[in-house]
């Protein structure tokens, strides 16, 4: 691919254009929710007729290619590797990282909300308020929570029955174990006989990364709707009563990225912070405006391959899985609501409960959709076990959308960190291979 994924050619560079439309989403969304409310009929249309279907058209168009720029990356990523017992390596260090990475940010977040006790700020007269206003979507997860349990059934539905059902139902584990296996087949055959389905694979990869470069040519119009339809329904009402729990979330997830993660990246990869957050800032801003790890996928590989100089088989090997199941983000942000709800039920945890709390954070974040709201579900049953009335997942509804901006842009931080330690564990890169910041807009990509 010879165009970086964070230049849209001349004039204004992508990433600046997506930034400028997530500041004009938001200023118009706050301005239409103060001057006439979120609840105005001309706020709602435009919502309705305008921003809304903007924003899901861009969406949509990201989502659509997930499935099978899944299977051609880990297909690829996997035969590319040559070695099934390669495969076997690459893929224990990628689970390792995952879930040493997961569990410190867990532990970050669970360790901040001890300190700052958020819960503890919420006044029993608003908390009644926020629970009656999102009665209905708090029902709606609890139903939800029903049918969403983690356990040995989970570990066993990975192994899918129907590789099809599973692209269809968006499945993204059981997609990725299809695909494990078709790339183990293929180095485990004639390279004869492995070679036109492998030619196939690339072409559905090339065709895919081409549409996404289309899709990003309509990411500031969609971001610019998709914000606007956040901050002209919610405003600044509930940030007021709640500014202290958004505030602890925020600051423990900006904590792990600079401390946990940037030591990973100094120390171990070998790489400046600064350089690695600078070149990955397209797969970042896309994070945050979509709320969706999986939505961001294919603009991660590309800022990987292209910008960091990552090799295609590891990238296309590691992304894909980090965007299911590398989820340090979520994992902070589900202990710290289990522990800030429980606060404001007026329930105390002992140390052994809150590492429960912890364990179970890092094990659902694993589990949960890579798409927005994903979490949600799977939180309220993490609640339930503490005695939290499910429906007290109403109280966090309403600022869920922000900070599940904020989480997922982690989530990727956790998923490209990954793509660069385990690349430079295996040999096959280092930070001598990031191209030079002039050359990301044309030409071939350095160590492809």
């Amino acid at each position: 691919m010879s165009s970086s994924i964070g230049s849209s050619g001349s004039g204004m560079k992508l990433h600046n254009k997506i930034l400028l439309g997530l500041i004009v989403g938001a200023s118009l969304g706050v301005l239409a929710n103060q001057t006439l409310g979120g609840k105005h009929p001309f706020v709602e249309g435009v919502n309705h007729y305008v921003a809304g279907p903007v924003g899901q058209v861009f969406l949509r168009m990201l989502f659509m290619i997930v499935i099978p720029l899944v299977f051609a990356s880990i297909s690829l990523g996997v035969a590319g590797l040559g070695d099934i017992r390669r495969v076997g390596r690459v893929g224990g260090k990628a689970l390792g990282y995952f879930f040493v990475s997961t569990a410190m940010a867990a532990m970050v977040g669970l360790l901040l909300v001890q300190i700052f006790r958020p819960g503890s700020r919420i006044d029993p007269v608003v908390r009644a308020e926020l629970i009656q206003t999102y009665a209905n979507d708090a029902t709606s997860k609890v139903e939800a929570a029903a049918t969403s349990t983690f356990g040995i059934e989970t570990l066993v539905n990975v192994v899918t029955r129907n590789p099809i059902k599973s692209a269809v139902d968006l499945d993204l584990l059981g997609v990725i174990f299809f695909a494990l296996m078709v790339g183990a087949a293929l180095t485990l055959i004639a390279p004869e006989k492995s070679r036109p389905l492998i030619d196939v694979l690339q072409g559905i990869e090339a065709i895919v990364i081409k549409i996404v470069e289309i899709a990003m040519r309509l990411a500031p119009y969609g971001v610019t709707g998709l914000i606007f339809g956040v901050t002209s329904r919610f405003g600044f009402y509930l940030l007021k009563p709640l500014a202290f729990y958004v505030l602890v979330v925020v600051l423990s997830l900006f904590l792990h990225v600079a401390i946990n993660i940037s030591a990973i990246i100094r120390f171990i990869v070998g790489m400046s912070p600064m350089l690695f957050f600078a070149r990955i800032r397209s797969a970042l801003i896309t994070a945050f405006s979509t709320s969706s790890s999986s939505a961001t996928l294919p603009t991660a590989i590309a800022t990987a391959e292209q910008n960091l100089g990552i090799p295609s088989t590891i990238a296309g090997f590691v992304l894909p899985l980090g965007a299911t199941m590398c989820m340090n983000g979520t994992a902070l942000f589900e202990g710290i609501t289990v522990i800030f709800l429980c606060q404001v039920f007026g329930l105390e945890l002992s140390l052994g409960q809150m590492i429960i709390v912890m364990f179970m954070s890092v094990i659902t974040a694993i589990g949960a959709a890579g798409v927005p709201g994903g979490s949600i579900p799977l939180l309220v049953g993490i609640l339930t076990m503490f005695g939290v009335p499910g429906e007290g997942i109403a109280l966090i509804l309403g600022v869920d959308r922000i900070l599940d901006m904020a989480r997922t842009t982690v989530n990727v931080v956790g998923d490209l960190s990954a793509t660069a330690f385990i690349a430079r564990s295996e040999g096959v890169w280092d930070a001598s291979m990031v191209p030079a910041e002039e050359g990301l807009d044309s030409g071939p990509r350095k160590g492809a």
